[in-house]
């Protein structure tokens, strides 16, 4: 895709903002995993909801895109300083829609854990690795992913537009999503794509140990704000 492209190059023209935000998120994987995936399980069910909280601390790299467009220059007190005064306009509450579905979807995945597993969902699920290998089993780990799949596709049809709209312009934060959402729908096959390939490249990036996030998140991050860019200016 064009956008992965101009979101390569984007990394490699300014390589050490790309590694600073990717290494947020990788250390934000690791907490995340220290606090809550403890078996492979939990970091099924964390790595589908992961996602769900990256958009919000890209915008460093948005900013660090529209700098490189427009021929502005780069500079950390300035590119940070986009990052927190954005706490002062609509993304925190964009931001606060992001968290608590993520919290949503955090209960719904350990709901679903406990109807499909009765029981056995109060035996030691990190070692008992045998029970998701029963027929019930899997089941509950197919519908965790399909579950999963359809939140993340929800939020990300929110939050693939509005969160780089927001950085841009001034709009209120529901104005801004519901615009992303007419445009993923407007856009649907590129948008079902594009997030299938985020999600590809989030999974790989997860291993080992959230490094790949330090070069994944970097380049998926201004991708995005090249995609943006087309769909709103230039729509498929």
């Amino acid at each position: 895709m064009v956008s992965l492209e101009r979101g390569w190059r984007d990394f490699r023209r300014a390589p050490l903002f790309g590694l600073f935000f990717g290494g947020v998120y990788a250390v934000v994987g690791l907490v995340l995993t220290a606090l809550g995936a403890s078996g492979w399980i939990w970091t099924l069910m964390l790595s589908l909801g992961f996602p769900l909280v990256a958009p919000f601390a890209a915008v460093g790299l948005y900013e660090v895109s529209r700098r490189l467009e427009d021929g502005e220059p780069l500079d950390w007190g300035a590119v940070l300083g986009v990052v927190l005064r954005e706490r002062q306009r609509q993304i925190p509450w964009a931001g606060a829609i992001i968290v608590i579905y993520f919290l949503f979807w955090s209960f719904l995945a350990h709901m679903l854990f406990a109807l499909f597993m009765g029981p056995s969902a109060l035996t030691n699920a990190s070692t008992s690795w045998e029970m998701y290998l029963t027929p019930t089993g899997l089941t509950m780990v197919a519908v965790e992913i399909a579950v999963g799949g359809v939140a993340a596709f929800v939020l990300f049809s929110l939050t693939v537009v509005s969160l780089p709209l927001l950085l841009e312009r001034e709009v209120d934060f529901i104005t801004a999503m519901l615009l992303s959402l007419r445009a993923t729908f407007a856009n649907l096959g590129v948008m079902l794509v594009w997030a299938a390939v985020i999600a590809g490249l989030l999974f790989l990036g997860m291993l080992p140990w959230f490094l790949g996030l330090f070069v994944v998140l970097p380049v998926l991050g201004h991708a995005t704000w090249h995609l943006y860019r087309r769909a709103l200016y230039d729509p498929v």
